[in-house]
């Protein structure tokens, strides 16, 4: 059987395991603290009156309930999986990797539906990420992955916060502690899997709303907040399984 095949497999069925416990997992996580209420007479940021029109946000234990969840997220896991396993067969990558995908779809899920991206989920896989760095390392004396998986982290991380710190309300901090983890993720991965994820990932956030506006004739639809997760997820995706062959394209 041709590796490719072989590895798409491991990743379809494996995945989508991890996945159908995403329910459970969601039920599991701490509610987050409310927001506190903003002082009478004082000025609201834009990031303040966003989270007001919102309402309160749904509880992780009604979304972990949520009818078919486990079956969507196995689906999802499934077929993002058996992606990355067919784009790079029997990878060293993988060990990481395939772990992760359930991982983001349980983010990308609750990122959708809270717009939260809970920091006892990121943290420690980012953790897990420098692990695999450092694991790397130790079997193969070669510290080439774990320089770049740190540099990419620190680079991407750094760009993030600065978006972060001028604009607030187009972007959470929790997508900075995300870009921390793909940038890791994607930096063991190469140059193209990294540039090819994060465009996209901005490439798919702007095009809908700026073709919403357009069509509703509606500029207010650019300054209202959306959950950027699940566009950042799907891109890292999108650098892992077709970065290398895009970049490739495009520079001959």
């Amino acid at each position: 059987m041709n590796e490719h095949l072989a590895a798409a497999l491991v990743g379809l069925v494996g995945c989508s395991l991890g996945g159908a416990l995403t329910p459970y997992l969601i039920r599991r996580l701490p509610e987050p603290p409310p927001d506190p209420e903003p002082e009478e007479g004082a000025e609201l940021t834009a990031a303040q009156k966003a989270r007001l029109a919102e309402g309160p946000k749904e509880l992780y234990a009604d979304l972990g309930r949520r009818p078919r969840l486990g079956l969507v997220a196995a689906a999802i896991s499934a077929v993002a999986g058996a992606g990355v396993g067919a784009a790079l067969g029997w990878d060293w990558l993988l060990c990481l990797l395939l772990p992760l995908v359930p991982v983001g779809t349980l983010l990308g899920i609750v990122d959708h539906r809270t717009r939260l991206l809970p920091s006892i989920v990121v943290l420690p896989a980012t953790l897990a990420a420098l692990g695999y760095g450092g694991l790397r390392w130790a079997l193969t004396g070669a510290a080439d992955d774990l320089v770049r998986g740190v540099v990419c982290l620190l680079l991407v991380r750094t760009v993030f916060w600065l978006l972060w710190f001028i604009r607030q309300a187009g972007m959470g901090f929790g997508d900075v502690r995300l870009s921390a983890l793909l940038g890791c993720t994607l930096g063991y991965a190469g140059a193209g899997p990294l540039l090819v994820g994060l465009y996209s990932a901005f490439l798919m956030f702007a095009i809908p709303g700026l073709v919403i506006a357009i069509a509703k004739r509606d500029r207010s639809v650019l300054k209202r907040a959306y959950p950027f997760g699940p566009f950042l997820l799907v891109g890292a995706w999108l650098g892992v399984v077709a970065g290398e062959p895009m970049v490739a394209a495009i520079w001959g």
